[in-house]
């Protein structure tokens, strides 16, 4: 073979693992259109443009703009600066492990906010009904309140888990590679 056919086998390749990149980034919530986005940096070879980017993936700048904004608040691309060039220009974060604790933290803790701040409205009514209200009220009263607070259990149990992700004390109980 001729090194342009060798050449077009390598892309083919690159397109079937890009393609398994943005299908696996749905399982996370990711939309496909990011996860291609993403795989086409992953495998780019040099800092890309968004307007390098838009052409690839056939996208508008507006949408390739969005993606960005994304993967950046993810960490799953960088912002790279480039001598001689007025535009931004970007990277893949290429380690898997830093982007899955990255994308699984910001999760977990933006599920604790949510409850929490839910939690903090809902608590001072049902305690307030569990004291003053028709017996049928409190008892319905005071097992949300249970739920609520047993529920409190697992959300300090995810923040030890987030936390021991960021810290890599996880590693210590389940490290990165198996030992050969």
């Amino acid at each position: 073979m001729n090194s342009n056919e060798d050449m077009q086998r390598v892309e083919e390749a690159r397109d079937v693992m890009i393609s398994a990149l943005a299908q696996t980034m749905v399982i996370y919530g990711v939309t496909p259109s990011v996860g291609r986005i993403y795989g086409v940096l992953y495998f780019s070879e040099v800092p890309m443009s968004l307007d390098d980017i838009k052409d690839e993936v056939a996208m508008s700048k507006a949408s390739v703009s969005n993606a960005m904004r994304e993967l950046l608040e993810t960490e799953m691309v960088i912002k790279v600066w480039k001598k001689g060039e007025r535009k931004d220009h970007f990277i893949a974060e290429k380690d898997f492990m830093r982007n899955f604790i990255n994308f699984f933290v910001k999760n977990l803790r933006q599920e604790r906010s949510l409850f929490m701040k839910a939690n903090e409205q809902a608590k001072p009514i049902l305690e307030e009904l569990s004291e003053s209200s028709s017996d049928e009220v409190k008892d319905i009263a005071k097992q949300d309140l249970e739920n609520l607070n047993n529920s409190l259990d697992y959300f300090d149990w995810t923040m030890r888990l987030a936390n021991a992700f960021e810290s890599h004390e996880i590693f210590k109980y389940i490290p990165k590679t198996k030992d050969k």
